[in-house]
């Protein structure tokens, strides 16, 4: 190994490497080759236990196979030896992880004494947080009853209780933004949303001066409305902003920052207490290994995440999607559902690939198997739901996937 890596020096690169579980498992082989300086790769899927039907199979030489490795580490990969070292090294750190216990059962009853002060306010339970309710107002999004609260939201809410400002970072159609406005919904929180992929300048940001009815007036932007009304902002696609939007935020990012008008006479202005904010980004942090895939998206400098609590927020589970389909749809039964999540779990495994050019949304999902409900015909109902939002390569290659699954899972 060369010294591109330095955590991939004296790395035996032999082995399988794997990730995810069950169905969804994907897993990459390397072998020695039967040619000098050059090594045999495969790829598949398959249960755990079983390595199952390869569907890739070449060689490539040590450079080409550097390159795999960083690649692969990027994407969630773990091979075997990475997991044996991180069970020796969860057993090594046990008096640790008993002292840091202790510290986090403190931490929770000095919260759970701070929500016994405050017996006045009425609250809302989501997972095991409980969040202050909101004033209701117009702007409080709808209840999806079928929504799935996972354990990886826990966490994210009890920033919202904190006033952390949140930034969720994963691929299109992961239900980031979705995620807060379905915690906005049962709170009974207004959200505003400014999407920055193209469509909001700094005017429509911060507010702008014009002219009505013979009268010079200042008109407020969405960051100053939700900071004086104590409504939730969501900047989706942050990483696609202005710089002269992500400057005005540097400010405000700080707890219980302020922003400052400088086009009104330099006037302040102060967050209500109810104010959150929020930010949504498919390229930045842990995904900027996947920028190319979004063309545009601004490289985000750690100084600038630093004031974020940054969560990678990925597509839901096998399971869980399957769950929210049941939910959404009664009327189909588990093993249909089953099925059409694994379709989508296979189109989103050759997107992470790049074989895919584009993603495969829970929303998008819902929206197929409605049309299906309607027409009875999955090929059908795919039309307008999926194949003609896509290139006619990737439209081909869906196709095959929905095809080996309704042929092999029926």
């Amino acid at each position: 190994m060369n010294a591109t890596d330095p955590a991939l020096q004296d790395e035996d690169p032999l082995g399988l490497y794997t990730r995810g579980a069950g169905r969804a498992r994907e897993w990459w082989r390397v072998s020695p080759s039967g040619r000098a300086h050059m090594y045999r790769i495969e790829h598949g899927q398959g249960e755990d236990g079983a390595v199952g039907e390869v569907d890739i199979d070449t060689e490539i030489d040590l450079d080409n196979l550097e390159a795999k490795l960083l690649k692969w580490r990027r994407e969630g990969f773990v091979s075997e030896a990475q997991r044996a070292d991180e069970a020796r090294a969860a057993q090594a750190g046990s008096a640790f992880s008993v002292a840091l216990q202790r510290a986090v059962e403190a931490a929770c009853e000095a919260k759970a004494a701070q929500v016994r002060l405050q017996t006045h306010t009425p609250f809302v339970r989501i997972g095991n947080v409980d969040l202050p309710r909101g004033e209701p107002n117009a702007l409080v999004p709808r209840v999806n009853a079928a929504y799935l609260f996972t354990g990886r939201g826990g966490d994210i809410v009890q920033d919202i209780v904190e006033n952390r400002r949140v930034m969720l970072i994963g691929h299109t159609g992961s239900g980031k933004t979705s995620f807060i406005e379905q915690v906005a919904a049962r709170a009974g929180y207004g959200v505003l949303r400014a999407n920055m992929n193209g469509q909001t300048t700094i005017g429509d940001f911060v507010g702008f001066w014009t002219v009505k009815g013979g009268e010079t007036i200042w008109v407020d932007g969405v960051l100053p409305v939700a900071m004086r009304e104590g409504y939730w902002l969501i900047i989706d696609e942050l990483d696609f902003a202005e710089p002269s939007i992500l400057a005005v935020l540097t400010a405000v990012l700080e707890p219980n920052g302020r922003l400052l008008l400088k086009e009104r006479g330099n006037e302040i202005v102060e967050p209500h207490p109810s104010f959150r904010l929020f930010a949504t980004a498919n390229a930045a942090g842990a995904m900027s290994a996947y920028r190319h895939l979004y063309q545009g998206a601004n490289l985000l400098n750690e100084a600038f995440l630093d004031r974020w609590r940054v969560y990678l927020f990925d597509y839901l589970s096998l399971e869980e999607e399957t769950e929210v389909l049941l939910r959404t749809l009664p009327v189909i039964t588990r093993q249909l559902a089953h099925t059409l999540a694994a379709i989508a779990a296979d189109c989103r495994a050759a997107f992470a690939r790049e074989d895919l050019a584009s993603a495969f949304s829970t929303r998008r999902l819902i929206d197929w198997a409605e049309l299906m409900l309607r027409t009875g015909d999955v090929e059908r109902a795919a039309g307008p739901a999926i194949y003609a939002k896509v290139s006619a390569d990737d439209a081909a290659l869906i196709r095959s996937v929905i095809r080996h699954h309704v042929i092999f899972d029926a």
